[in-house]
């Protein structure tokens, strides 16, 4: 596993170029399963937010990682639940409070094809997803600049790129739930 010892696990995301990158894991409730399980396949619940304003516009961030745009989001941690994740990944990564209340399911991102990560070394990690979508929040976002490095409110038909994949599946799904109000699955 590759694991410095700051508790960060380096994700090699670009092998032709090289590019490493890292994100926060050691103590993290996957980082303790892999302890146990090793690279077997993980089955990862989380949870993604799309804040909208009332010109339509949703919240994306610039994740450190890979440069790459994306909804907040992140995977849940014992004894949580997909609205708490949803709460306290968007807190943490933007700084934006959202209340339950304010939370309306619009879509799952399930599928095995789409949403399985094989990483370079070896983990293996099938991620479910729980998508949010909030028009009522405090604060302005602020970027952590441990996993975020910016946040911007962008049409979501014209997304800056490069865009995260998983968040282009959520913002498809976005699209159909508010032309249809129906939940959406993928």
């Amino acid at each position: 596993m590759l694991v410095d010892y700051l508790g960060v696990i380096e994700i090699r995301t670009e092998p032709a170029s090289g590019l490493v990158c890292a994100m926060p894991y050691r103590g993290s409730y996957l980082w303790q399963l892999r302890q146990a399980v090793g690279h077997d396949l993980v089955l990862m619940p989380g949870a993604m937010i799309a804040l909208q304003r009332d010109d339509q516009r949703i919240l994306l961030t610039k994740r450190t990682d890979d440069g790459s745009w994306c909804l907040p989001a992140g995977a849940a941690e014992p004894g949580g639940s997909f609205a708490r994740t949803a709460i306290d990944e968007l807190a943490e990564e933007t700084g934006i409070k959202v209340v339950e209340a304010d939370l309306v399911p619009f879509g799952c991102l399930s599928e095995a094809e789409a949403h399985t990560i094989r990483y370079p070394n070896g983990d293996i990690t099938h991620c479910f997803a729980l998508l949010f979508l909030a028009r009522a929040w405090q604060g302005d976002a602020s970027p952590n600049e441990e996993e975020t490095t910016e946040a911007k409110f962008v049409d979501p038909a014209a997304p800056p790129e490069p865009l995260h994949a998983p968040t282009g599946h959520a913002l498809e799904l976005l699209r159909s739930y508010l032309d249809s109000g129906v939940f959406q699955l993928r």
